[in-house]
């Protein structure tokens, strides 16, 4: 049987946005979650065959087809309005891990909606939320964030490495920030530039920053920053009061 690589205009009709999922042949594994209408599935086929661009999804569907295997495409929910589908690849980002992933980013709206237990669950919805008044940078430590880290584990993971603006020298503060709540404020001493940690990453210069915890500003911690993160944004990076 020939591959498939388009939905006649009947098929993409009836199936309205749906949640879709990229399969390993040999093993079964999801290794791509993914939202859309029409031929959006097969965009990440088409797009490996025509394009040598280099990132850990495209380079896992060369390395099955080099195996002579084709790639599993499995539409999970179908007939959703994109609401819908945000919320049902959200979902299953979160089920399945982006450490199982070849994703790049949570799924909509994960930072505030995603899973977490009951203590992380009452300190969203009680946490107070603060108004930060300093030349300040907010980073979304999700993606790297684990519970029962310790001080200099987070702090390792705030600090860098981030594709940041020359506003970054305006910044005197940097917030480490997990599912909108505050965990740590730190006094940023010194930027540098460093290379990205995974050679395959887009943007390979990027920006880490040294310095100490802000003694100063620990009333912001455990506070939340909701109101000062937007829907579905995909940059782990807010500039705060920063012209």
């Amino acid at each position: 049987m020939r591959d498939i690589i388009s939905f006649s205009a009947a098929v993409a009709e009836k199936l309205q946005y749906y949640v879709y999922l990229l399969k390993d042949p040999e093993t079964g594994q999801v290794f791509y979650v993914g939202k859309g209408a029409g031929d959006r599935i097969f965009a990440h086929l088409n797009r490996a065959l025509r394009s040598p661009q280099a990132s850990d999804k495209l380079d896992k569907i060369r390395a099955i087809q080099e195996k002579g295997l084709t790639v599993q495409h499995i539409i999970h929910r179908h007939g959703l309005t994109e609401e819908e589908a945000f919320e049902v690849e959200s979902a299953l980002i979160d089920f399945i891990g982006l450490d199982e992933l070849t994703n790049m980013v949570r799924g909509y709206d994960s930072d505030t909606r995603g899973p977490m237990i009951i203590s992380e669950a009452i300190a969203l919805y009680d946490a107070p939320k603060i108004e930060i008044k300093e030349a300040a940078l907010l980073i979304i430590v999700n993606r790297h964030y684990r519970r029962g880290m310790s001080a200099a584990e987070l702090y390792e993971i705030t600090r860098g490495n981030w594709v940041v603006g020359k506003q970054r020298e305006q910044a005197s503060y940097a917030f480490a920030v997990y599912r909108g709540i505050v965990r740590e404020v730190y006094a940023v001493e010194r930027w540098f530039p460093v290379t990205a940690r995974d050679a395959n990453q887009k943007t390979q210069q990027r920006w880490r920053f040294d310095g100490r915890v802000a003694t100063e500003l620990q009333h912001y911690v455990g506070g939340s920053v909701e109101g000062y993160l937007s829907l579905g944004a995909q940059n782990p990076i807010r500039y705060l009061n920063i012209k």
